[in-house]
């Protein structure tokens, strides 16, 4: 009679012949101690994990431990991933990876509705692991597949930047034992990633030794969640400080589901009632050991001016900078890093966290500071002084200083990020209140001569102060809070201190006519009338000992870029006025004043100054000085930081205005704006409308005439593109139909003068505006040479 198997007995049988075989075999793997326990068996290149404790939730998050190397790409050394509160479920023979919604909670303790919102809402599973070993309620599973997976989207991202198609190539991946360690609350692991593929673009090309198999190093992170006794402070739209969110729908009916808290390090006073004190646990940031002097000293002294904002509050020596210590990864989680990031262009620098998802505690806060955007500061400084080398090539300091001057703020800048901090870009029009702002440098005329001495502030500003006392501050136990946090907000107001970001400063039609990347002054007019008369003066004194000896010529043409270009962005701040809007982020009860229109008079001044970056006389190459810039010599090939134009490797002297102007034309017609005036008018006939706008163009353009043949050529490169952006309005369909009916009237208008005229231009003007006229559906905005890439400093941030 055949012997018939119990499912349950096979079953039992084959969980205890697993169990007995990793039992057997562990002793032979290196064992890690830390948050979690895990084994590594060099055998088979695997790891283990054990786990003691179901249902617990931990802290996972994924990096990139080495990059790519192009800003481009943006795949970066020290790149954070997305943090995710996760927990391990077990569930038949496995057990899943579970990430719970958290966007979606009932704070309450009524367990059943908590239950509720969470079976509303889905959760995400990010993997399920066989159980290897179950002893006493200890887990052990293997992680080796879940590690050694593209988790940061290097494919996704490869793909994007349309660099190819790549995978994963596991055989060519493996753990790096050097960089995976065990601590008490936190367990890292570092895999050694290649993906394969039939690379497509320049950019991977340019960075990798074999572009069709490019290796990157990946990290993640176990880390144990922070203690229940941080208080979360609330958000206020005011602030500056990030906000932090999710929807509570325990919340009584007359109360918002949203609810929004700050992003901040947890800091408390060992001595509460004391005015100063020095804190539990002081905030210290790591500067990367392989960061070089001078840069260096730079970043620490910047850094440090930090803690001037928390002495304001009470504090002492609350905020601290140090070296990182060698042995020291910089993605271990206990550490708030300042990483020195190496790219093989100019790239932006940023600052990220890693934050609890829970309440918004930050946790870690990490900085990539890009290592040559201290280049291009010397640069500018280089160009900008008369004859640094004129009688020596080593007289390089002044550059160097100034160069450094930028360093120390640009790591106060991103440093501030990781301390919850957004962008205020409007703190440049009171004193240069915040190092939240981007700052362009400040540079003055002194007895002809242009002067150095305040390019860029020193130490923390008052702004700062004020978002430091709102996320930071501590209040005696008598006090509201709200209350307190309220008045930091009113008197900052007080003190004429506004605070505006990205959404209103960055794209090119916003309304607000104070907020802008990279200017100066409280007078934004004034300073570009300034800035030109710095262009034209350091111009005049541009000449061959702008390099050094046995430097090439072409080199010189590259200094050159940031003189000729060095309106562009007070050129942009200036142009906002038109069309503009001074508002704030007002709420119910407070002093803040709500919206208005820019007055006429300011609105007028600054279109007739954004003007003269249209008029040849003022844009144009002086004449005397192309002789500066031959061919470009063999060995230099043209970057994203050149001049381009039309004549091959010859220089193009009519290109470079025409870029220039489009840059203006740009901001000036842009749509958002020529609808907005077309509104404005309407409240009031005394307000600046399109049409006039469109009048003074037109006047200060193509109805301007020069004696001199290559200025007349100059401006004409240039009233092409007035014509085009006429063309762009007329045609476009995002905005008012007035703006349409405008830009066609003055388009025809145009043509009717010119055609009486018998010149070349005049008549190649008549004849593309009929062609458009007749077919305005093929229009397309020709595209001009491209700007080079020119912000002095800084990105999103994330900066």
């Amino acid at each position: 009679m055949a012997y018939k198997k119990s499912p349950l007995l096979v079953f039992l049988f084959f969980l205890t012949f697993t169990i007995a075989q990793f039992s057997t075999k562990s002793k032979n793997y290196q064992k890690f101690n830390g948050f979690f326990n895990f084994y590594y068996d060099k055998d088979n290149d695997k790891l283990y994990l054990e786990v003691d404790n179901l249902n617990k939730e931990f802290l996972y998050v994924y990096s990139l431990s080495s990059g790519i190397g192009s800003n481009d790409i943006g795949l970066d050394r020290g790149q954070l991933g997305n943090e995710q509160v996760v927990y391990f479920k077990k569930a038949g023979n496995k057990l899943l990876l579970v990430q719970p919604n958290l966007k979606y909670r009932a704070i309450t303790d009524n367990a059943l509705e908590r239950k509720s919102v969470e079976q509303a809402f889905a959760k995400s599973i990010l993997f399920g692991f066989k159980i290897e070993e179950e002893k006493n309620g200890t887990y052990i599973i293997d992680i080796s597949d879940f590690l050694i997976q593209d988790t940061h989207g290097v494919t996704d991202r490869l793909q994007r930047a349309q660099q190819g198609s790549y995978s994963l190539d596991k055989s060519k991946s493996a753990f790096d034992l050097d960089r995976t360690k065990g601590f008490p609350n936190n367990t890292e692991f570092d895999v050694v990633l290649t993906f394969k593929g039939e690379a497509k673009g320049k950019e991977i090309r340019s960075v990798t030794p074999n572009a069709d198999l490019v290796t990157v190093s990946q990290h993640h992170s176990f880390i144990k969640l922070p203690d229940p006794n941080y208080k979360s402070r609330k958000f206020d739209t005011r602030s500056g400080s990030y906000p932090f969110s999710y929807y509570d729908y325990s919340t009584p009916v007359q109360e918002a589901t949203l609810k929004q808290f700050i992003t901040r390090h947890r800091l408390e006073k060992k001595d509460p009632k004391a005015k100063i004190s020095e804190a539990v646990e002081p905030i210290i940031y790591y500067l990367d050991n392989g960061t070089p002097e001078p840069v260096r000293s730079a970043l620490l002294e910047g850094g440090k001016w930090w803690n001037q904002a928390f002495e304001a509050i009470g504090y002492k020596d609350a905020f601290q900078l140090k070296m990182l210590p060698d042995d020291v990864d910089p993605l271990d989680a206990r550490y708030n890093v300042i990483q020195w990031v190496h790219r093989s262009t100019r790239g932006w620098s940023y600052g990220s966290s890693i934050t609890d998802p829970r309440t918004g505690e930050i946790i870690k806060g990490h900085v990539s500071l890009g290592s040559l955007r201290i280049r291009q500061d010397f640069l500018i400084a280089q160009a900008l002084m008369k004859q640094p080398f004129k009688d020596r090539d080593d007289n390089y300091q002044p550059m160097l200083e100034l160069a450094l001057a930028r360093i120390r703020q640009l790591s106060a800048h991103e440093i501030g990020h990781t301390l919850g901090f957004a962008h205020n870009y409007i703190a440049s029009t009171n004193n240069r209140a915040s190092v939240m702002d981007y700052p362009h440098p400040q540079f003055s005329i002194k007895r002809g001569e242009i002067d150095f001495s305040n390019a860029y502030a020193q130490g923390i500003g008052d702004w700062d102060k004020v978002t430091v006392a709102y996320s930071y501050a501590d209040f005696p136990a008598d006090k509201n809070e709200e209350k307190e946090l309220n008045t930091i907000l009113e008197n900052a107001y007080d003190n004429n201190l506004r605070y505006i970001t990205d959404q209103d400063a960055r794209p090119a039609g916003v309304a607000n006519a104070s907020a802008h990347l990279w200017d100066n002054g409280t007078d934004i007019t004034k300073e570009l009338e300034d800035v030109l008369k710095i262009r034209e003066l350091a111009i005049k004194n541009f000449s061959i000992d702008n390099i050094k000896t046995g430097e090439s010529y072409t080199a010189l043409e590259d200094v050159f870029v940031p003189i000729y270009f060095f309106h562009r962005y007070q050129t942009e701040a200036a142009s906002k006025i038109i069309g503009g809007l001074d508002f704030n982020y007002k709420l119910k009860g407070d002093k803040q004043e709500v919206v208005k229109i820019v007055d006429v008079k300011t609105q007028k001044r600054a279109l007739t100054t954004v003007l003269n970056t249209l008029n040849a006389e003022i844009i144009a190459i002086p004449e005397e000085k192309l002789g500066l810039f031959p061919p470009r010599a063999f060995g230099y090939s043209r970057t994203r930081e050149s001049f381009k134009g039309y004549t091959g490797i010859a220089f193009d002297a009519i290109a470079a205005p025409e870029t220039a102007a489009d840059m203006t034309l740009e901001f000036l017609l842009h749509p958002e704006r020529a609808s907005r005036l077309i509104e404005q008018k309407s409240l009031d006939d005394k307000n600046l409308g399109l049409i006039e706008l469109i009048d003074a163009l037109l006047s200060n353009t193509i109805y301007k005439s020069h004696k001199n043949s290559y200025l007349t050529e100059v401006q004409n490169a240039i009233n092409y593109r007035v014509i085009y952006y006429l063309m762009n309005l007329a045609r476009n369909e995002k905005v008012h139909g007035q703006v349409n009916a405008i830009a066609n009237y003055k388009l025809n208008e145009l043509k009717l003068k010119l055609l009486p005229k018998n010149d070349i231009f005049s008549f190649e003007v008549v004849k593309r505006i009929n062609e458009f006229q007749e077919h305005p559906e093929n229009f397309k905005l020709i595209p001009v040479a491209t700007i080079p890439d020119g912000s002095p400093i800084g990105m999103d941030c994330f900066d």
